[in-house]
């Protein structure tokens, strides 16, 4: 069965006019480069499956980059249908071998993000996270005080964090209809997948009672948008390492938002902003990556959390008030 698409104008604030900012053929020569790039640095005889969330993800490559000429939100142009991008994700199978090494390899960053959510809500209480996958976030909440229960639309990742004692709900953020409020919500690594952002804040606002916190994580489509064209020129080798050790190269997300695009989505459903935390992709390196690739992609991304106070970074993480 064939993929089907739709023309959307910005999915955050509606507008109809965009520029291109990649074509097909441009997209396909990136995700040739992710595959060139990983297989340098994974060792001889890594099976395919390791392969999950370097070169291999849910989604196929876009058709089409779109730029909105007024939030500067890069989007897919024509997009996937909500329902088939539902269906990639709920149907996907992962091998547990692959779901326990991301369960251990993300350990560190998700006790970061844990720490910080805890210091923008003010203590521990109640949560939930959509988009829990593995589990590893549930885990570093409740090694922190949080009573954090998950919500993901796969049924093998949601099996698989329940045999780590988590309580997992399946299904979509869409389709939950709350029954009672949380003291925070987080979406890490989701939001920018999700069908509709629009109506993903809605649905977060209603989990939350005023004063309650949200906590996003998504990439940050500005920073593709000004590295991408420097993929051609004189320091193509540095820009291609630094896209694609944040799994930028190729652009294998949905929506790609700024931090100020981001702000004002969720300023339009109730919520105050509080704070913006520029980062980078988890840490990917693992049994497989040779050891010197696993030194360059600590040594990139400890360069870039360096600058992230003072300049844009591929990933980011928004907090924000329920008013």
């Amino acid at each position: 069965m064939s993929t089907a698409y739709e023309l959307s104008p910005c999915p955050v604030c509606g507008r109809a006019d965009s520029a291109e900012l990649a074509g097909m053929d441009d997209l396909r020569a990136e995700v040739e480069e992710v595959w060139d790039f990983h297989l340098q640095r994974l060792k001889t005889g890594t099976p395919t499956r390791f392969l999950t969330d370097r070169a291999v993800f849910s989604q196929d490559p876009p058709l089409r980059l779109a730029r909105c000429e007024g939030c500067g939100t890069v989007y897919r142009n024509p997009r996937e249908h909500r329902r088939e991008l539902v269906e990639t994700y709920a149907g996907e199978q992962v091998d547990e071998a692959v779901l326990r090494s991301l369960f251990e390899a993300q350990r560190d960053t998700y006790r970061a993000q844990a720490q910080r959510l805890t210091e923008v809500a003010g203590g521990p209480g109640s949560g939930l996270e959509v988009g829990s996958y593995v589990g590893g976030f549930l885990e570093a909440a409740r090694e922190r005080g949080w009573a954090f229960e998950g919500l993901d639309v796969n049924e093998g990742t949601s099996a698989f964090a329940r045999g780590l004692g988590f309580r997992i709900t399946a299904g979509s953020l869409d389709d939950l209809r709350p029954t009672r409020t949380y003291d925070a919500v987080a979406i890490w690594n989701c939001f920018d997948q999700l069908p509709e952002p629009r109506a993903a804040a809605r649905s977060a606002r209603a989990l939350l009672p005023a004063g309650g916190t949200l906590a996003i994580r998504v990439p940050n489509g500005g920073f593709y948008a000004a590295l991408r064209p420097l993929l051609s020129g004189s320091a193509s080798g540095i820009t291609r390492a630094v896209l694609a050790h944040n799994n930028l190269l190729g652009f294998p997300y949905r929506h790609g938002f700024t931090p100020e695009s981001l702000a004002g989505l969720l300023a339009a459903f109730g919520f105050e902003h509080l704070r913006t935390v520029g980062d980078t992709l988890v840490t990917v390196a693992d049994q497989w990556t040779r050891p010197w690739a696993a030194v360059e992609e600590q040594a990139v991304k400890t360069a870039l959390k360096a600058v992230a106070s003072v300049a844009p970074a591929p990933w980011f993480e928004l907090y924000a008030r329920a008013v």
